[in-house]
């Protein structure tokens, strides 16, 4: 009996152990559960939209477009309705690999690219590698990644927007077909490495339009009158204003002692006339592109393309610390002004406890829109106002910090009350003549609290009255002459291109690049100054492709490439209405453009390694001495600078100014690589009076200043 219990308990044990190895054989056989696919442009973009999705989610990044038109030919056939010839980007194949596999282990696959045009493009060439259904509900957008706004964006999926599709691609084969066309007749009858494109001959154009408007400018002498009154023990200016009642002006000297001959220094005078009013200032409405751009290249001196990449790092996520990875900013390419209902309150309760409730606009001023503008997103904002610079200023770089302040005050501001402004005007006569005096004091400073633009500064005059006698101080008679009109900044060059409708957001930053690394232009103090090989590109396309350079014909273009994305065009007939004529002018300038040498000018010294003579030819960053029997000889060397100023180290050689690999200035010793002086700001020469350091020159705002690099001695600011 006890023979056959433990025979028993052993075949149990062993039934046991057989079940416990088939449960973990099916374990073991069990697949993962399908994840959902996500694919968006960028890694940073990606870490931050998986935090939000969980684990039912895997997120990946395209890095960018994955087809495009290729380089090493035009690929567009013009004989069948313009089809274009796309091909995978090289170097793009490991991530195209990469993308298939998980898309095929996929459970759904959804395309959440950028909400512009070149997203949607970006999502459509997504979804033909992938070979997914055309018709699928699978492209998700939002316009700020924030929590909320990407899981109700997940809701509501929809089918790829054709109409923006074909939008882009217009614009791209359009581009395509000018860059492809007019860039090798450069190459042929200029030189190698040139390129035209639709909106660069524009800036192009622009820019040497002005320079040429600046070398026919012819200054006008005028005059003006600046005096000082006194009322008891109050002194306060005042500045010519006319004679009898009417404006008079003071174009010579003579003018000028006419009307000093009138004045009687002896004798009063009076104020015939006292106007108080209060004036009002308005905020700006918040940021669109351009505007972005234009406020951060004015107030933070950032160049566009810097700008962009701050703004994109903002909008596609930064780690916060407990937060984790957040985007702190709406999406950055837009031309809209409008804002949502959640936002506004969101800023009201942050103004309502921070400020008060007088800082908060019951009706903030809705910007208008410029003509042509799209209204797809909102303007440029924080996603969360609770986010203050301050908070954030740990997490971010000081790019990002200076870009987001920028932001998210010019928002808060944007929703605060107007400020209020006592001003007064003040008439001062005596025989005739008259002198105007105007004071501003700020009232209530509303939005200035927060968003100062160097305008709020009190102008104070006394308290003056109707009737008043007042005693003439001193007159400062002074001589001035009219001025050109200035060169174009990053900034004005912006406001222009948007002003005549030519660009769009996306393309104002790659616009004034190309401009630059082609050498058509350079930037002189912050200012643009074409360049001789920009004027000869401008002058062919100017002569041989009118309506590339036509401000009004390009601009008709973006209102055409507007309507495709609205629906309203079909953009294989815009496409084609360009091209007919244009293949016609591309085919007469192949056949009459004469080559254009663009000749060598001697150097006045002969090369030391063949004897042969030197000359000076135009390179990617300017001109340069090279051997004149290159490619024989190929000795080339820099052209230098002396500033007139002594090696502060060696005491031997001269420093001269020198450029970087990235065209920046910067100065070093002539005698290199003997001596290895280098230093970014310009020496003047002298040398510091606490330390004996040299001294050198720092660009400010409002000038320039000579400073000691240690911090020990400055010199006051030089206009």
């Amino acid at each position: 009996m006890a023979a056959a219990t433990e025979n028993a308990k052993a075949t149990n044990k062993k039934a046991t152990k057989a079940n416990a190895t088939k449960t973990k054989t099916k374990t073991k056989k069990r697949r993962k559960p399908q994840k959902k696919l996500v694919i968006v442009e960028s890694p940073a973009k990606a870490k931050t939209i998986e935090k939000y999705l969980g684990r039912t989610y895997k997120v990946m990044a395209s890095i960018g477009h994955v087809r495009d038109l290729p380089k090493s030919k035009m690929g567009v056939d013009v004989e069948h309705n313009y089809e274009p010839h796309y091909i995978s980007i090289r170097g793009k194949g490991d991530v195209i690999k990469e993308l298939r596999s998980e898309a095929k282990k996929a459970k759904q696959v959804y395309l959440a690219a950028d909400p512009d045009r070149e997203g949607e493009s970006i999502a459509w060439h997504l979804s033909h590698l992938l070979n997914l259904d055309p018709n699928a509900k699978n492209r998700v957008v939002f316009n700020e990644i924030t929590k909320d706004a990407v899981k109700d964006a997940f809701k509501t999926p929809r089918t790829i927007d054709m109409d923006l599709v074909d939008a882009q691609q217009a614009r791209r084969i359009l581009d395509r077909l000018v860059g492809y066309s007019i860039s090798p007749l450069l190459w042929k009858k200029v030189k190698k490495g040139l390129s035209a494109g639709r909106v660069q001959s524009i800036a192009l154009k622009l820019i040497i339009d002005r320079e040429n408007e600046i070398k026919a400018f012819v200054p006008e002498e005028y005059w003006t009158i600046d005096s000082e009154f006194k009322l008891k023990r109050s002194k306060f200016n005042a500045s010519f204003w006319g004679i009898d009642g009417k404006k008079h002006a003071l174009p010579d000297n003579d003018e000028v002692q006419k009307v000093l001959a009138k004045l009687d220094r002896d004798k009063p005078f009076k104020i015939t006339k006292v106007t108080r009013k209060e004036r009002k200032r308005t905020p700006q409405p918040p940021f669109t592109t351009s505007a972005m751009q234009q406020e951060a290249n004015k107030k933070l001196n950032f160049r566009t393309r810097k700008t962009m990449m701050a703004a994109q790092q903002l909008y596609e996520g930064i780690n916060i610390g407990k937060e984790g990875s957040q985007g702190l900013i709406t999406y950055m390419r837009t031309d809209s002004t409008r804002i949502s209902v959640i936002a506004k309150h969101e800023a009201s309760s942050l103004i309502h406890e921070k400020y008060g409730a007088e800082y908060a606009a019951t009706k903030p001023l809705k910007g208008k829109l410029p003509e042509g503008a799209q209204d797809a997103h909102e303007a440029i904002r924080p996603s969360s106002v609770y986010r203050t610079p301050a908070d954030l200023k740990q997490y971010l770089t000081n790019d990002q910090y200076k870009l987001y302040s920028l932001i998210w005050n010019r928002f808060m501001a944007s929703q605060m009350t107007n400020a209020v402004m006592d001003t007064m005007a003040v008439t001062i006569e005596q025989n005739g003549v008259t002198f105007r005096a105007n004071g501003s004091k700020l009232k209530f400073d509303g939005f200035l609290k927060i968003y100062k633009d160097g305008k709020e500064k009190d102008n104070l005059l006394p308290d003056l009255n109707e009737g008043d006698e007042l005693n003439l101080s001193k007159t400062d008679p002074a001589q001035h002459f009219t001025q050109p009109p200035a060169r174009y900044s990053e900034a004005n060059l912006i406001k222009a291109l948007e002003e005549n409708g030519v660009g769009r957001p996306s393309t104002y930053a790659p616009t004034l690049d190309t401009i630059q690394r082609r050498y058509y232009v350079k930037l002189v103090g912050r200012r643009f100054e074409p360049t001789e090989l920009g004027e000869i590109v401008n002058t062919i396309i100017q002569d041989y492709f009118p309506d590339v350079v036509d401000i009004n014909f390009t601009a008709d273009l973006e209102k055409q490439l507007d309507g495709i994305e609205e629906g309203d065009q079909d953009w294989v007939k815009v496409v084609d209405t360009f091209y007919k004529p244009f293949s016609e002018e591309v085919s007469h300038a192949q056949d009459t453009i004469e080559k254009i040498q663009i000749k060598d000018e001697p150097a006045g010294f002969d090369c030391d390694i063949c004897g042969a003579p030197m000359v000076i030819k135009m390179g990617r960053y300017g001109k340069f001495y090279a051997c004149s029997r290159f490619p024989d000889c190929r000795n080339t060397k820099p052209i230098v600078k002396e500033i007139g100023v002594v090696c502060p180290k060696c005491h031997e050689g001269q420093v001269i100014e020198r450029k970087s690999k990235k065209n920046r200035l910067f100065y070093g010793c002539s005698r290199y690589p003997d001596c290895d002086f280098v230093t970014w700001d310009k020496p003047v020469g002298r040398d510091c009076p606490k330390d004996g350091h040299f001294l050198v020159e720092k660009k400010i705002k409002g000038g320039v200043q000579v400073v000691c690099p240690n911090g020990d001695y400055e010199e006051p600011v030089q206009k």
